[in-house]
């Protein structure tokens, strides 16, 4: 093997060594960003200054799906091949890539220059379909993309944002960054002085009283969690910023970030402020390259007018917050797993009890929000919790994102108040189906969600109207399929989908997934055994009632709805 000049790498290493294990993904991310992959000889010198193992970092390079433990093309190219890039035509697209580089290969060309390899969800669903190369987004690919590609002419694609309100994305869809100055003109860091004059338990009084409750999914009241966390004994506390947005359909957390970064900011330095913590971390998945700059900018603007550090807007509190890049892993999105990434880990999610307001990140109380929960927190400060409320339900305040991709005219992020139905979303903000196709179905949730029929569309949007039909609301994800859409083809993807994602740390995830994807591809194909659909119901039930975490316990969730919806998609594999 060829050797290597070290001498670019051990400057990064010593700035990293005095964090220790907790440094090895940045350690690994520099290693491949100066040798294009982990090479073996860096890969030592990582473990000799960082002091871990190399059958432990060996590990953490073969968990990640952006880590590279072999030589691979200057440059890569990923294709997306979830449902809303697929149906956009990413088989298509990831064929005329292949059919380039040949081309590049038999005109004598040096094909080791370029990796091509099919992705899982890129979160660019809204402009589907849609490529990384060299960790630079294209929208929409396709002949024409290639062509502005090789000219240099391919520019950063820009999202729909709309809906029946502006409070979260006032500042989004522009088609420019709103940093610090143009921030603050608007009024932004008020809630944060606010704040600051407030009591620590005022502030989380505040909130709770707001009734806002996590964006992510899971939907647990965010000011109990924080009033958890300022209540937990502990000399270091921490807050954390949870971006590792990798929920197929699913981009508001791009969009907020690359748009408006210092509202997430704001919020986040209200958590900390609120629960007594003096360090953060802001976890952004690793797809999202320019996402991961943005707020990496925006952190230096804070710091450097006095928002974040020592002594913020001279209150005599002191925080600080880490950005730090994740590798490709969708099970990081699973608070536990990404509190084990952070720490240099493979990102294995954690047996609960106990909980991190407890023993969290380092084994300390930690609180950890996702992007749109952080974006709520300004709002609320500035303007109050019974103004906050005037938005929504009164069990579901507030305004909300949601993700439409799909077969809509405008697919984007929208931002409507609680309570609005599914037609509104879709045939009114979205525009609709093309012109001469009809409605078959949508995905709520994405592939941990279920799918809603035409019965669903009156449904109003909010956590009690959707519990109450059997369909989740989850992150806010909506992905519609027209009549024109074979649904074996989307249930397969889904199936695959999770089938890759499994960690593997709990066995009903690790076989269940795995038994699903292959029972799906048997009829999808036309070949079922007996038994089958008893099967899939089978193997679904399983791993929702046995799994470790999220991530298996709603892996079967898509596919049972549709057991329910369609049984016609499996009568060839009926008794």
């Amino acid at each position: 093997m060829d050797e290597i000049d070290l001498s670019r790498l051990r400057p990064i290493l010593t700035d990293l060594a005095p964090q220790g294990r907790s440094a090895l993904l940045p350690a690994i991310h520099a290693v491949q960003d100066l040798y294009g992959y982990a090479h073996p000889e860096a890969v030592r010198e990582v473990g000799r200054v960082l002091q871990v193992p190399l059958a432990d970092i060996f590990g953490v390079i073969d968990f990640y799906s952006l880590f590279y433990a072999e030589p691979i093309g200057k440059t890569i190219i990923h294709v997306c091949g979830d449902p809303a890039c697929a149906m956009a035509g990413a088989d298509g697209v990831f064929k005329l890539a292949t059919q380039r580089v040949e081309q590049k290969h038999l005109g004598k060309e040096v094909l080791e220059t370029i990796t091509i390899e099919r992705s899982a969800c890129l979160g660019l669903c809204e402009h589907a379909p849609a490529l990384l190369v060299q960790g630079a987004a294209v929208g929409g690919a396709s002949q024409r993309t290639w062509e502005e590609m090789s000219e240099g002419r391919a520019r950063r694609p820009h999202s729909i944002v709309g809906g029946d309100i502006s409070i979260l994305t006032a500042n989004c869809g522009h088609g420019h960054t709103t940093f610090l100055d143009e921030y603050r003109s608007r009024g932004g860091y008020a809630g944060l002085r606010r704040a600051i004059k407030m009591s620590p338990m005022d502030v989380v009084e505040m909130v709770k009283a707001s009734g806002l409750v996590g964006r992510g999914g899971a939907a647990f009241p965010t000011g109990i969690k924080w009033e958890s966390a300022a209540k937990a004994a502990g000399d270091q506390k921490y807050v954390v910023v949870n971006a590792d947005e990798a929920e197929p359909g699913t981009f508001k957390d791009r969009v907020m970030m690359e748009d408006d970064p210092h509202r997430v900011l704001e919020g986040l330095i209200v958590a900390a402020y609120a629960i007594g913590a003096s360090r953060g971390f802001w976890y952004i998945r690793g797809e999202y390259a320019y996402s991961y700059q943005v707020v990496k900018k925006a952190i230096r603007e804070a710091k450097g007018a006095g928002i974040l550090g020592e002594n913020i807007l001279g209150s005599g509190f002191n925080f600080d917050v880490e950005v730090r890049k994740g590798a490709g892993a969708y099970v990081c999105g699973e608070e536990t797993a990404l509190f084990e990434s952070i720490e240099g880990k493979r990102g294995f999610p954690r047996v609960k009890p106990p909980f991190p307001t407890t023993a969290g990140l380092f084994g300390k109380p930690t609180v950890i929000n996702n992007v749109e929960t952080l974006s709520n927190i300004p709002f609320i400060l500035e303007h109050g919790a019974k103004t906050y409320r005037k938005y929504g339900t009164e069990k579901s305040p507030g305004p909300k994102l949601f993700c439409l991709s799909g077969d809509v005219v405008r697919p984007g992020l929208y931002e409507v108040p609680f309570g609005v139905t599914m037609r509104h979303l879709i045939f009114g903000l979205a525009g609709g189906l093309r012109e001469g196709h009809t409605f078959k179905a949508a995905l709520v949730g994405g592939a941990a969600g279920a799918f809603a029929n035409q019965e669903h569309l009156d449904t109003r949007l909010s956590f009690e109207d959707m519990r109450a039909v059997g369909l989740p609301l989850g992150s806010g994800v909506i992905t519609v399929f027209d009549d024109t859409r074979e649904m074996k083809d989307i249930l397969l993807r889904l199936t695959h989908f999770f089938a890759e994602e499994s960690c593997g740390k709990c066995y009903p995830c690790q076989l269940g997934t795995q038994r699903q994807h292959e029972i799906m591809l048997r009829i999808a194909e036309g070949h079922p055994l007996p038994d089958d659909v008893s099967r899939l119901s089978q193997v679904g039930w399983t791993m929702t009632d046995a799994s470790l975490c999220g991530l298996g316990q709603t892996a079967a969730s898509a596919l049972l709805s549709a057991l329910k919806l369609w049984p016609e998609i499996f009568s060839a594999a009926k008794e």
